[in-house]
């Protein structure tokens, strides 16, 4: 017998609880946790963890590297063809480890090879690592491990990570142009005032008139900005500081989620965004047979926006207290009525996972659309930002030009 450390949600409650129970193996501790009336989020062998502090101790091992989401993409990727060939664990890790062409999947590859050589199952050793391999990763592994499928469990992972990039990749691309057209106006507006508006001070001195309030904001600004050149990297610094720590901070951050989400446009790119890694999460879980908190508690993971999980937090309490997946969330006004629809159709038919699938793919048709309407929105906004900050520089320099040729 050996003793499993758990947390579970109370049943009931939104509560997390932790303890300990005595098992033979990890499966029948989650049988035990359920018998406490729990739904286990994770559960844990205590002695697996304390012999892998102790070897690190002595030996120097058990450095795990954390992988991006490509290096988990490649990763998986060749663990599935593997086991799809019908190549053993050992044996895929171990060819993983010689032949991957970057150094942190072979240090992942050898650590997990020589701890579940020690006698560790590949899904209890991932648990080790929930930083590097993320819980919604561990528990999907730890559900195809449970019921056999493996195999198909890789496959569904492989497309999950791939969606996943897929999402980062359209989002980044959008916030792309914005940014660099913003970088771009802060270089041509420091320029503008460092180098230029100081050359025009003296002709306008020797004109001995008066400047307008802006062409005089922007000359003093200039003046100074030359004198004190070092304060430019130190505003910049601070800004780039202060936006992460604002980003980091609980507080600010919770914030600025519900803020975002009352911006036309902003709020659906975000929401849709999210819910395009919640509703996969769901679905590739589902179909490997995780029960439906579980699979609410992992899909919940995905999600960035804070405003998003509390309220997916209380559709997950509805549905401990006994009411379905559809009317849980209907009542927390988290997703769109299609996919509430697509949801309530699958559970009143018995096709659950069916209608989850459709539910993704028309969460990735409407990101599509909303991601090109903004795109052709950006566009316009940009030039008309730029255009605006070129005629306020123009205008303040030219200003008392046509003054005094007005007045000759």
């Amino acid at each position: 017998m050996a003793i499993f450390n758990y947390s579970a949600y109370k049943d009931g409650s939104q509560e997390i609880l932790t303890g300990k129970v005595e098992a033979i193996d990890i499966r029948s501790a989650r049988a035990e946790v359920r018998n406490l009336g729990l739904t286990a989020i994770s559960v844990t062998e205590e002695k697996s963890i304390a012999s892998r502090v102790k070897s690190k101790k002595k030996k120097g091992e058990g450095v795990m590297p954390k992988m991006g989401l490509r290096e988990q993409i490649d990763f998986t990727s060749t663990m599935q063809i593997l086991s799809a060939s019908g190549i053993a664990m050992i044996e895929s890790l171990m060819f993983i480890e010689n032949e991957s062409a970057k150094l942190k999947i072979r240090q992942c590859a050898a650590e997990l090879r020589r701890q579940i050589m020690n006698g560790g199952t590949f899904a209890g050793t991932i648990a080790k690592y929930p930083e590097q391999f993320g819980q919604v990763y561990i528990g999907l592994v730890r559900a195809g491990e449970d019921s056999g499928e493996l195999e198909k469990t890789l496959d569904r992972l492989l497309e999950l990570l791939n969606k996943q990039a897929a999402i980062r990749q359209k989002v980044i691309g959008t916030l792309m142009y914005p940014i660099f057209v913003i970088l771009l106006a802060i270089f041509i507006v420091i320029v503008m005032l460092v180098f230029v508006f100081p050359v025009f001070k003296e002709m306008f001195d020797s004109m001995g008139m008066n400047l307008p309030w802006i062409t005089q904001v922007l000359m003093d600004m200039g003046i100074f900005l030359k004198k004190n050149w070092y304060t430019i990297p130190a505003a910049l610094i601070f800004v780039v500081f202060m936006s992460n720590f604002l980003m980091k901070w609980k507080p600010s951050r919770w914030k600025i989620d519900s803020f975002v989400l009352k911006i036309p446009k902003l709020s659906e790119l975000i929401q849709f965004s999210n819910f395009a890694n919640f509703m996969a999460v769901m679905q590739v879980a589902y179909d490997a047979g995780v029960p439906i908190l579980e699979c609410l508690y992992l899909s919940n993971l995905t999600l960035t926006n804070h405003t998003l999980v509390t309220r997916v937090e209380e559709a997950t309490v509805r549905v401990q207290q006994g009411q379905h997946l559809s009317s849980a969330l209907r009542a927390t006004r988290t997703m769109p009525k299609m996919i509430l629809f697509m949801i309530a159709t699958g559970e009143q038919s018995g096709r659950l996972g069916d209608m989850l699938m459709q539910a993704v793919t028309y969460i990735d048709k409407q990101l599509d659309a909303i991601i090109d309407v903004l795109t052709k929105m950006i566009e316009p906004i940009m030039l008309l930002v730029i255009g605006t900050i070129v005629l306020i520089l123009a205008s303040a320099l030219y200003l008392p030009l046509f003054a005094s040729y007005m007045g000759m």
